[in-house]
């Protein structure tokens, strides 16, 4: 890799430089999780459904998840300092209009362009860290505080979406980025030193158009086959076109010199198997919380504030057992820690695929964190995994597909786990019942999961490749729904 070319240097300028990427990802963690909690009250405001909501979430989701790679790549070739500000300044002013929204699909939009300006935030955030300590242990407390301090933006979200819903409505929970996004960059602009990769390889504009268009496809036939009819010719259609682009992605990628995707990374079975376990907590993680808000305020009748309160163990658990999970996978093995972790997941959705509206809140909250300090076991060594997996010098690339896997993941868990809530209804049961179904297939994949990765999840390349840069303890931001690479290229 190309020597970075940082000018950021000084004490005080590192000092500076971290408080500005880590408020950056605070904004956007927060977002993630505070757009949950005030899913009920969007529902009322904008006279939408459930499909409506699932469209306000993967808009969003999606576009994290297919730009994330290239924002890290852009962030390289054309500056940290510029992409990283004008990724504040995109975010930022997508808030306001999310705040404006007059409409459903105002604030779709919105989210879009929220989503392509968090994409172009958070790597770049973690590539202005890692350039700026050149020294590995100097560079792994910088990333494991950047993690850290940031993930606080997650537990904090169902709390302050909650408030700030409940006193003002749910446009309060955009604006709240606003006075964030004007100081990071009065500040940046002012303090922060550029530099850049000029050895970074070349933009795939191809395979990043036909990543978008393929899961965008798909994920339209999953939200909307509930309501228009899986049969219809709009749906069949869009699956058709959906696997149509998915062939021509891998086409393309097999034909480029430097593919987004490297398809014989696919050949590395610990590569595989580590990613494609990332897909499921994802799936599981992102699906499964779209629902909590709306089960506390539909199912058991709390208030908008009550609820963001009761969502608040998971993203606790979470911040609490991710720092712990990369030692544990350091002592025991990658194999041994993703597959509790996951099974631990497993076991608190499918608990709570048995909540009713009569069941007492104290017979819930440990399901919910049962469930978040699985996941916050299995994702940082599954991060781990994907990198020891490839040679040294493409640790940053692989933890980078690690978090676009989990974020493809997630995007998919919101449509289908949408999907049948809505076909469960639309066999005449009840939403409660709809919920219910729903926890207990992604309850049941996790599940899944966990028995592949405890066959599957074993070394497929030699002792040597250890060296590369797998992630220290806390260094990778577990925590994040849309977590960045913590591994620059």
């Amino acid at each position: 890799m190309a020597a970075p070319h940082a000018t950021v240097g000084s004490r005080p300028d590192r000092a500076v430089l971290l408080t500005v990427t880590c408020l950056g990802q605070f904004m956007v963690l927060l977002d993630n999780t505070i757009v949950g909690a005030a899913l009920p009250d969007m529902r009322e405001g904008l006279h939408t459904q459930l499909t409506g909501l699932q469209w306000i979430v993967d808009a969003y989701v999606l576009l994290v998840a297919m730009l994330l790679l290239s924002g890290g790549v852009f962030a390289d070739r054309f500056g940290r300092k510029r992409v990283y500000l004008s990724g504040v300044a995109v975010f930022t002013v997508a808030s306001l209009l999310c705040s404006l929204a007059p409409s459903l699909g105002w604030l779709v939009v919105g989210r879009m362009l929220q989503g392509i300006g968090a994409a172009a935030l958070s790597p770049a955030s973690l590539a202005l860290l890692a350039a700026a300590h050149p020294v590995p242990q100097e560079r792994v407390r910088a990333i494991g505080l950047w993690a850290g301090i940031s993930g606080i933006g997650l537990a904090a979200g169902p709390v302050a979406g909650g408030v700030l819903t409940d006193a003002f409505g749910w446009p309060a929970i955009f604006l709240v980025n606003l006075p964030i996004g004007v100081v990071l960059l009065l500040v940046g602009l002012r303090h922060l030193g550029e530099s850049r990769n000029p050895g970074a390889p070349a933009i795939d504009v191809p395979g990043t158009v036909l990543s978008v268009l393929a899961v965008g496809v798909l994920t339209y036939g999953l939200i909307e086959g509930g309501a228009r009819g899986w049969t219809s010719p709009v749906i069949l259609g869009s699956f058709a076109t959906a696997v149509i682009l998915l062939a021509a992605f891998v086409a393309v990628e097999a034909r480029r010199d430097a593919p987004m995707l490297p398809l014989r990374l696919l050949r590395q079975r610990l590569f595989t198997v580590s990613n494609t376990a990332m897909v499921v907590v994802g799936f599981a993680l992102m699906g499964s919380s779209f629902f909590f808000s709306q089960f506390f305020v539909y199912v058991q009748g709390s208030s908008v504030l009550r609820a963001g309160l009761q969502t608040l163990p998971m993203s606790v658990a979470m911040v609490v057992v991710s720092p712990y999970a990369g030692r544990l996978a350091a002592r025991y093995g990658f194999r041994i820690v993703v597959t509790a972790g996951l099974a631990l997941a497993a076991l608190g959705l499918l608990a709570l695929g048995t909540v009713h509206a009569d069941t007492g809140y104290g017979n819930v909250w440990w399901r919910l964190g049962l469930a978040g300090a699985g996941f916050a076991l299995a994702m940082s060594p599954l991060t781990g995994a994907a990198i020891q997996a490839v040679s040294p010098h493409e640790g940053g690339l692989a933890s980078g597909i690690s978090s676009t896997t989990r974020q493809i993941g997630a995007v998919l868990g919101v449509a289908v786990l949408g999907a049948v809530v809505r076909t469960r209804q639309s066999d005449g049961t009840s939403f409660e019942t709809g919920l219910n179904s729903a926890f207990l297939v992604a309850g049941t994949i996790t599940a899944a999961a966990a028995v592949f990765t405890g066959l599957w999840l074993t070394r497929s390349r030699p002792a040597k490749d250890a060296t590369s840069p797998a992630p220290a303890p806390g260094a990778t931001p577990v925590t994040s729904p849309n977590g960045a690479s913590t591994h620059s290229r």
